[in-house]
């Protein structure tokens, strides 16, 4: 009787431990947290393996802290998580969350784009954080039909324009193991997002395109600095193309000379460029840079003014001279020494 009653506590104890392995193994490698969380999770240096823990169960991303600490230990991954952001899911397993927070490739990078910069030094700045910035400009200079299709924002886009003007200046995370097409596809959602359906109408009810609020929109924000001069400037350039007059714009012919000289000689001004605005009337055949949302509501809501001129004082570049005549504008020219 006692061996019949040891031989049942035996395999009642085994069936036990079996269930607990299963529902254990179940819990790590099958259970998922919450499947709404979708976060970008940071792991700071020198965060340990239980706090770290904790957060991921706090985020609901992992659905008990303990069952990621088992899966560490019995995968020798403990201590062996970097630092950074990561962008993880509820809809993720223990081991995929481990799998991404133990691989440096995964971290996510933090960079910032500047209001008024060029693709080129957006591919610069791409290059210096170890991403493939030729490959990028080459996408933004020559877009496939595939990438263009994508987004409606680019549906005006005339069809041998590259991208320049389109790649919304704002603080991004890539991943260091992102594609040059996925950093561009991750800008351009970015870019339909802001430039909204809204900004479209009103464009549209101007009579004027995307692009073309783009172009204006990039070249004022290389004019001038300042919420108010954006809408002053705006206001001339788009008289002056109605009048028939040319923009001679600066910003034009930096961006064919690449550089970023206060002023241009005469000799500068007579470029053979269609992006030479001093030669050329209307807008250039294309943005001059990535403007932000001021200089795009700029280019949609100018303000009217007599003004038909305006330079920028060299001792203070917030600080724009306006003129309502010629003559007016080549007094103030010598008055500020250009």
């Amino acid at each position: 009787m006692k061996l019949r009653r040891r031989t049942s506590i035996i395999v009642l104890s085994f069936a036990l431990a079996i269930a607990g392995f299963f529902y254990l193994y179940n819990q790590i490698y099958f259970s998922h947290g919450n499947s709404e969380a979708n976060v970008m999770f940071s792991i700071k240096k020198g965060e340990g393996n239980e706090e770290i823990a904790f957060n991921l169960q706090k985020e609901g991303l992992v659905p008990n802290r303990f069952y990621f600490l088992i899966y560490l230990s019995g995968r020798n991954l403990l201590g062996k998580i970097y630092p950074g952001d990561y962008m993880l899911s509820g809809n993720l397993t223990i081991p995929e969350i481990a799998e991404i927070i133990t691989n440096p490739q995964k971290v996510f990078v933090k960079l910032t784009f500047p209001e008024g910069w060029t693709a080129e030094q957006i591919a610069g700045r791409l290059n210096e954080n170890g991403f493939d910035g030729g490959a990028f400009l080459e996408l933004v200079n020559n877009p496939s039909e595939d990438i263009v299709s994508q987004f409606s924002v680019l549906a005006d886009k005339p069809q041998k324009a590259s991208l320049e003007g389109y790649i919304f200046p704002d603080t991004y995370k890539f991943s260091k193991d992102a594609t040059p097409e996925g950093i561009l596809k991750k800008i351009l959602s970015n870019t339909e997002n802001k430039f909204d359906e809204e900004l479209r109408e009103e464009a549209k009810k101007q009579g004027k395109t995307v692009f073309e609020i783009l172009t204006m929109a990039s070249i004022l924000e290389r004019e001038v600095s300042t919420p108010e001069d954006f809408q002053i400037v705006s206001g001339i350039f788009w008289r002056r193309i109605a009048i028939g007059q040319a923009l001679q714009s600066d910003a034009t012919l930096e961006y064919v000379l690449k550089t970023r000289d206060f002023q241009h000689s005469f000799e500068q001004t007579r470029i053979d460029s269609p992006y030479n605005t001093y030669i050329n009337k209307g807008l250039p055949p294309g943005p001059v840079s990535n403007p932000g949302l001021e200089t795009i509501s700029a280019a949609l809501r100018p303000k009217k003014t007599n003004y038909l001129y305006f330079l920028t004082d060299p001792n203070n570049l917030k600080n724009t001279v306006y003129s309502v005549t010629f003559e007016e504008h080549v007094k103030n020219k010598q008055k500020y020494g250009l």
